[in-house]
């Protein structure tokens, strides 16, 4: 006996929402802080080492590589922090409407990336 149950969205047919895509892109930047937030404690731990171990790391960071991946997780950590207010506001009930949701999905996802920019801008005129 054959029975005719429903097939689970796949993503052959599944459509993609900003909230999902927010929500994915949370996760990943919430894994890779951690992991950034290690590396910067063995960078800064470096320091005790004596100066010949920073400064290789410093050599590091002023490559092209090394700026990619600065300003990588300069727009991971901003992505992190809009998404997280935006989980505050969800959590005292705000902003379960649909218009909503892809208006604050939105916000975080551009607000990052404008963050990411005047950090960028703000720490070019600082060095």
């Amino acid at each position: 006996m054959e029975k005719n149950n429903p097939i689970s969205p796949h993503l052959q047919i599944y459509r993609w929402h900003i909230s999902s895509l927010v929500s994915i892109s949370h996760r990943i930047t919430g894994i890779i802080n951690f992991v950034a937030f290690i590396l910067i404690c063995i960078w800064v731990s470096m320091l005790l080492l004596g100066e010949s171990n920073y400064s290789s790391i410093e050599i590091f960071f002023s490559s092209i590589f090394g700026k990619f991946i600065t300003l990588g997780l300069t727009w991971s950590f901003s992505f992190q922090i809009l998404s997280e207010i935006r989980h505050l506001i969800m959590d005292m009930g705000y902003g379960f409407e649909l218009k909503m949701t892809k208006i604050s999905g939105l916000l975080v996802i551009f607000g990052s990336i404008i963050l990411t920019i005047i950090i960028f801008i703000i720490g070019k005129n600082f060095i």
